[in-house]
C-alpha cells in the first residue's frame, strides 16, 4: 500500500467556504473511485495550501488517477498546478474501522 501527499496553492482571496465548496464538489468524484481505499482533503490558510492524503495500492493507481483531467480540475478551481508525494505504507493504524 503507498500513501500519497498531493498539495497546491490556493488564490489568496479564496475563503475556507469556496475551498470547502470545491472539496464537496469532488468528493463525488472520489467516493466512484475503484482503486481508491481512502482520502483526506488538507487546507493550511496560512500558508496557502490546500490538497488531499490518498492511500492506494500503487503509485501507478495513484498516478493513473491524478492524470490530466486532474490537473486540469486543478488549475481551473484553484489555479495552480500541484505537487505529488509517495510513500510506502507499511503500517496502518485505524481506530474507527467497523
Amino acid at each position: 500500500m503507498i500513501t500519497e501527499i498531493v498539495t497546491f496553492r490556493i488564490p489568496g482571496d479564496m475563503d475556507r467556504d469556496r475551498v470547502v465548496a470545491l472539496f464537496e464538489e469532488s468528493a463525488a468524484i472520489w467516493r466512484q473511485h475503484p482503486k481508491l481505499h481512502r482520502k483526506n482533503y488538507l487546507y493550511d490558510p496560512e500558508a496557502g495550501i490546500a490538497g488531499g492524503v490518498y492511500t492506494w495500492d500503487s503509485i501507478a493507481d495513484a498516478k493513473e488517477a491524478h492524470g490530466a483531467a486532474f490537473m486540469a480540475r486543478v488549475a481551473e478551481s484553484f489555479g495552480s498546478t500541484p505537487t505529488f508525494q509517495y510513500f510506502e505504507t507499511p503500517v496502518v493504524v485505524d481506530n474507527h474501522s467497523s
